[in-house]
C-alpha cells in the first residue's frame, strides 16, 4: 500500500485551488473563443480577461491598464529588465540587483551585458538581507534600474523594498521587484511598496502553471519584448491564455481574501518544523532571517551531509521537499544564495528547504520531525567529513 504524500515544497509550486480550477474549466470547452475576435463567443473570453485584470488590480492597488498578463514569473522578470534597459539606454547603462536574485533576474542581467550594460550585484548579510549602504554607494549617474526581490525563494528572507524605494525616489531610476515568492503571503500593494514594476507567477499561490503578471506603473518607460500581435495593449504579443488568466485571478483573489488565516496556519507549521528540527538534530543551521521571513519557509543546512541524499531518503518515506530553489535543485553546484550569505561551500551542500501550505497538518509536521533525525544520522555515519569532526 502506497503511503500518503506529505507535500512540503510549496515554494516550488502549489496545487491548483479547486475554485480556481472550477473557474478555468469553461474556457477549455464551451467558452473557447479567441478574445481578439468580435463575435459573442470571443466576447465571453474578452470579458473574462477584463474581469481577471480587475481582480488582480484590486489586490495590487493598481490601475487596470498597469497589468500585463504573461506566461509566468520568468517572462515577467525578462520583460521588466530588458524592457527598461533597452528603452532607457540613452540615459544610462547601469543596472543594480542583488547577489541572491532568482536566475530569471541574474541571467537576464548577464544577457544584457552582451549589449554594453553594466550590472552591480549588491551583497547581503548572513541572514540574506541586502546591504542598503552598498546600494547607496552603487548608484551613479548611469543607473537606470534597480531590481530587488521582495522575498527570497530559497531562504525566505524578506527584503526592505519600501526602504529601497525611498532611497531612489526622485532619481529617475525604475524599481522592479520579483515578488513571485511573496505572492499569496505578503502585501502586494504597489503604492505601499513604492515599486514601478512587480512580477508574479500564478502557480506559487494555488493558480495554474504557465501564467503570470507584470505590473508596470503608468509612465514607466520600457519596450515590449515579444512582438507579433496587439494583445495586452501592444505590450505583450500572443493570444491570451484565457483559462490560465482566469485561474490566476481567482487564485489571487482567494489568497488575499484569506491571507491572515492562511499565514497563521502555515506559520504555525513552519515554527513547529524549525523548533522540532533545531532541537533534535545537532549542527542543524537555520538559514535566512530568523524572524523577517516568509511565513511558510523553513530552510536549513546540515553539516556533513548532501542535500540530494536527504531528499531521496525523504522521498522514500513519501515526503516532498527541496534542496535550494526548484529551478536549480537538480544542479550539484552549491546555492548562489547561500554562497552570497557566507555559508561555507561544504555546508551549503547540505541544504534543505521545507515550505508549508494549506493542506499540511501538525501531524504531518510531527512525522517529518520524527524521521528526519534518523536520516541525518544515517547519512552522517557514511560521511568521512563527519568522522573527522
Amino acid at each position: 500500500m502506497q503511503q500518503p504524500i506529505i507535500y512540503l515544497d510549496h515554494a516550488a509550486t502549489t496545487p491548483v485551488h479547486p475554485k480556481a480550477l472550477e473557474a478555468m474549466l469553461p474556457f477549455f470547452s464551451e467558452s473557447y473563443g479567441n478574445p481578439s475576435s468580435i463575435y459573442s463567443l470571443a466576447r465571453d473570453s474578452r470579458r473574462a480577461i477584463d474581469a481577471s485584470r480587475q481582480a488582480v488590480a484590486e489586490v495590487l492597488g493598481s490601475q487596470l491598464n498597469e497589468i500585463i498578463f504573461t506566461s509566468g514569473g520568468s517572462e515577467s522578470d525578462n520583460l521588466a529588465i530588458k524592457g527598461v534597459a533597452f528603452a532607457n539606454r540613452s540615459r544610462g547603462n547601469h543596472i543594480i540587483t542583488t547577489s541572491i536574485e532568482h536566475h530569471a533576474v541574474l541571467h537576464t542581467c548577464e544577457y544584457l551585458e552582451r549589449f554594453g550594460f553594466r550590472t552591480t550585484h549588491l551583497p547581503v548579510d548572513g541572514y540574506g538581507v541586502v546591504d542598503l549602504q552598498a546600494l547607496e554607494r552603487a548608484i551613479d549617474d548611469q543607473t537606470i534600474l534597480v531590481s530587488v526581490m521582495l522575498a527570497n525563494n530559497e531562504v525566505g528572507t524578506i527584503q526592505p523594498v519600501r526602504a529601497i524605494a525611498d532611497m531612489i525616489r526622485g532619481r529617475r531610476i525604475v524599481l522592479h521587484t520579483d515578488a513571485v515568492q511573496a505572492g499569496g503571503s505578503l502585501d502586494l500593494d504597489v503604492s505601499r511598496l513604492g515599486v514601478d514594476m512587480l512580477s508574479l507567477s500564478a502557480h506559487k499561490f494555488y493558480g495554474p502553471k504557465g501564467v503570470g503578471v507584470l505590473y508596470v506603473r503608468r509612465g514607466t518607460n520600457y519596450w515590449p519584448q515579444q512582438q507579433g500581435g496587439g494583445q495586452e495593449r501592444n505590450r505583450r504579443a500572443g493570444t491570451e491564455n484565457v483559462a490560465g488568466i482566469v485561474g490566476l485571478a481567482t487564485a489571487l483573489r482567494l489568497a488575499y481574501e484569506n491571507l491572515d488565516s492562511h499565514n497563521q496556519h502555515v506559520q504555525q507549521l513552519r515554527d513547529q518544523l524549525i523548533k522540532g528540527i533545531t532541537s533534535s538534530i545537532e549542527r542543524a543551521i537555520l538559514t535566512g532571517h530568523p524572524e523577517n521571513r516568509l511565513p511558510n519557509n523553513a530552510s536549513f543546512c546540515f553539516e556533513f551531509v548532501e542535500g540530494e541524499s536527504i531528499l531521496l531518503n525523504l522521498d522514500m518515506l513519501g515526503i516532498c521537499a527541496s534542496s535550494g530553489s526548484a529551478c536549480t535543485s537538480a544542479s550539484l553546484e552549491p546555492s548562489h544564495v547561500l554562497r552570497a550569505m557566507g555559508v561555507p561551500v561544504e555546508v551549503s551542500h547540505g541544504s534543505l528547504r521545507l515550505t508549508t501550505g494549506m493542506s499540511n497538518t501538525p501531524e504531518q509536521i510531527a512525522r517529518v520531525v520524527e524521521v528526519l533525525p534518523g536520516i541525518i544520522q544515517k547519512l552522517r555515519a557514511m560521511s568521512p567529513l563527519a568522522a573527522d569532526s
